[in-house]
């Protein structure tokens, strides 16, 4: 399936750390253009990015934004709601950062007897909605955030991430602060 800009939006991916696959940047981006296309995204030009991390710096900025100290699989920063100047009206929104962990999309793909691919795409697909403003804090949110997830992943070919008969029993939302949001 091809999967088209919502918009002008230009998903910026970047290998911060060896070991990701050498298509994961093409994931990555398809992942999130995917996403933008299911939210209905149309505020214009904007710009997202997408760093393909390890656990290490996963770890420090987790610990840094969230007071957690251990690497986590997902983290998005939203920048969108973030305080400074008002942007110039001519320039793309900022939507804000993916960052994802290798060692720990990895071992969760491996625990959820899935590929790493299909595994990296979820998780894009869920950061980047994180960006847009789903959340998972009270269950309707939650289910409306998966229900869009699990949409734009069939979309892609890839089959529902909350299914029940997953086999680690894990219906567990990843993990997806959004430390520029006010009050979290």
């Amino acid at each position: 399936m091809t999967v088209p800009a919502p918009l002008a939006v230009e998903v910026i991916v970047t290998r911060e750390a060896e070991g990701w696959a050498g298509d994961a940047e093409w994931l990555a981006e398809r992942a999130a253009l995917a996403a933008l296309a299911g939210a209905q995204y149309d505020d214009g030009p904007a710009e997202l990015s997408v760093v393909l991390a390890d656990d290490a710096l996963v770890h420090r900025l987790n610990r840094e934004y969230r007071g957690k100290d251990k690497p986590t699989n997902v983290l998005s920063f939203a920048l969108t709601e973030a305080e400074g100047p008002d942007p110039d009206p001519a320039a793309p929104t900022l939507l804000g950062d993916v960052v994802l962990a290798r060692e720990t999309v990895e071992r969760e793909a491996a625990a959820q007897g899935k590929s790493a691919a299909d595994h990296l795409v979820h998780l894009v697909v869920h950061g980047t909605l994180h960006l847009l403003g789903y959340d998972h804090e009270e269950d309707a949110q939650a289910e409306a955030m998966e229900r869009l997830e699990v949409t734009v992943l069939a979309g892609l070919g890839i089959a529902d991430p909350y299914a029940s008969d997953s086999p680690d029993g894990s219906t567990d939302p990843p993990n997806s602060p959004q430390p520029h949001t006010p009050g979290r």
